[in-house]
C-alpha cells in the first residue's frame, strides 16, 4: 500500500511539473504544435541521458508522437545537410563543439525557449541556434567480473591488461572528448592533444584499444571490459544491468565536464514540435527529467528531488574535471582529430 501511495504521490507531483512547464509557453506555440502531431529527433534515444521520459511527457501533455534515430553528432548535421527540404528529422542533439558547426552550415532554425536567461551565457549561441540542456563528464566504467582493479587514473589504464573501449573517434563527441579529458589529465590542452594521443597508440600497440561503440547490450554481454563514456551514460548502463558488477568512476587525474545542445533542423516538416520539444527540455520537469537520466541539468537554479541527487556521483570525485576554456582551439583541432587519430593511433592497430 505504501509503495501505491508513494506511486500516485509522484505522480501528481510530476503531473503539476509538466502542467507548469506547459504554463509558460506561449499558446500559439502550444497549438500550432499540438497540429503537428510529432516530432521526430536524432541522436535523442530512450536510453541516452533519460530521453525516454521527456517522450512519453510529450506524448501524454501534448500529444506528440515520437521516433528517434540514434547517430553521432556528425552524422546529425549531415542528415539536416543533406536530406534539406526531405527532411525525416526535426531535432537533434549534439556534442557542444558541433552546435557552432550546425549553426556555420546553415542548418540550424533559431528559438530561444522561454527559460533562455536561466541559461548560462557560455552554454548557448547568442541567437538561439543551439543551447546546453545538460552536462556531463567523462568516465570509467569497468566489468568487475573482468577488471580485478578497475582504474582509477589514465595512468592505470596502460598498466593494466584489459581492453579499453573509446567508441568513433573524429565522429562521435563522446569519444573526442574522451581524447579531450585524456590530454587535460596528461598535460594537453585544447590545442596540443598529443599527451593523449601518444597514451591511445600505446593502448593501440598493446592491442588493448577497441574502437566499438559501447551499448547496453554489449555492456551486457560482457563483450566490453572498460570503456570510457560520459558520466550519465555509464551510471545509467550500471544501474540498468547490474549496479554491482560495474565500477564507475571519474578519473582522479582529470577529465573534462562538456555537454550536449539541442539543435532544431532549419527544414523540420515539424517546426514547431521541436520547438516545444526545446521549451520541455529546458523547464523544470524536463531539466528533471535528464537528471534522472544521470546528466547534470544545465539551469543551476533548478531543485533536484532527492531521490535524483543520490544517483548521482559524489561531487568529490569532479575536483580534478573542468570545463573546455578555449572553445576556438578545441574546435580546429577536433576538425583535425579524425587525420591525427588515423595516423598517430589507428596506425598501430593490431
Amino acid at each position: 500500500m505504501k509503495h501505491h501511495i508513494w506511486a500516485f504521490a509522484l505522480a501528481l507531483v510530476l503531473t503539476a511539473t509538466a502542467a507548469s512547464a506547459a504554463s509558460s509557453v506561449p499558446q500559439d506555440l502550444l497549438r500550432a504544435a499540438k497540429a503537428e502531431g510529432e516530432v521526430n529527433s536524432v541522436g535523442m534515444p530512450d536510453t541516452w541521458a533519460n530521453w525516454k521520459d521527456t517522450w512519453r511527457d510529450l506524448k501524454v501533455k501534448f500529444g506528440l508522437s515520437h521516433q528517434d534515430t540514434d547517430m553521432s553528432s556528425a552524422q546529425e548535421i549531415a542528415k539536416f545537410a543533406a536530406e534539406k527540404n526531405s527532411a525525416t528529422a526535426d531535432i537533434g542533439d549534439v556534442g557542444f563543439a558541433f552546435g557552432p558547426i550546425a549553426k556555420k552550415k546553415g542548418v540550424t532554425l533559431p528559438y530561444k525557449p522561454t527559460t533562455w536567461d536561466d541559461i548560462p551565457a557560455w552554454a548557448k549561441d547568442k541567437d538561439g541556434h543551439w543551447m546546453l540542456g545538460y552536462t556531463g563528464t567523462i568516465a570509467f566504467i569497468s566489468n568487475n567480473n573482468i577488471v580485478k582493479n578497475p582504474p582509477k587514473t589514465w595512468q592505470d589504464l596502460l598498466d593494466g591488461d584489459y581492453k579499453v573501449t573509446v567508441g568513433d573517434v573524429g565522429s562521435a563527441a563522446q569519444a573526442n572528448n574522451a581524447v579531450l579529458a585524456c590530454a587535460f589529465a596528461t598535460g594537453g590542452s585544447e590545442a596540443d592533444i598529443s599527451p593523449a594521443l601518444n597514451l591511445f597508440a600505446q593502448l593501440a600497440k598493446q592491442g588493448r584499444l577497441s574502437l566499438s561503440d559501447t551499448s547496453l547490450a554489449n555492456l551486457e554481454k560482457g563483450e566490453v571490459e572498460m570503456a570510457l563514456l560520459w558520466d550519465f551514460n555509464a551510471l545509467n548502463y550500471r544501474d540498468s544491468i547490474d549496479h554491482d558488477r560495474f565500477t564507475v568512476s571519474i578519473p582522479r587525474d582529470g577529465s573534462i565536464i562538456s555537454g550536449y545542445a539541442t539543435v532544431i533542423n532549419k527544414y523540420a516538416k515539424h517546426p514547431n514540435a521541436a520547438k516545444l520539444a526545446r521549451e520541455y527540455i529546458l523547464s523544470d520537469a524536463g531539466q528533471i527529467n535528464l537528471a534522472r537520466g544521470y546528466a547534470r541539468p544545465i539551469r543551476t537554479n533548478i531543485t533536484l528531488p532527492a531521490d535524483v541527487q543520490n544517483m548521482l556521483l559524489p561531487n568529490e570525485q569532479y575536483s580534478n574535471a573542468k570545463p573546455i576554456g578555449d572553445f576556438d582551439t578545441w574546435n580546429r583541432t577536433a576538425r583535425k582529430l579524425s587525420r591525427l587519430w588515423q595516423e598517430r593511433v589507428l596506425i598501430h592497430m593490431q
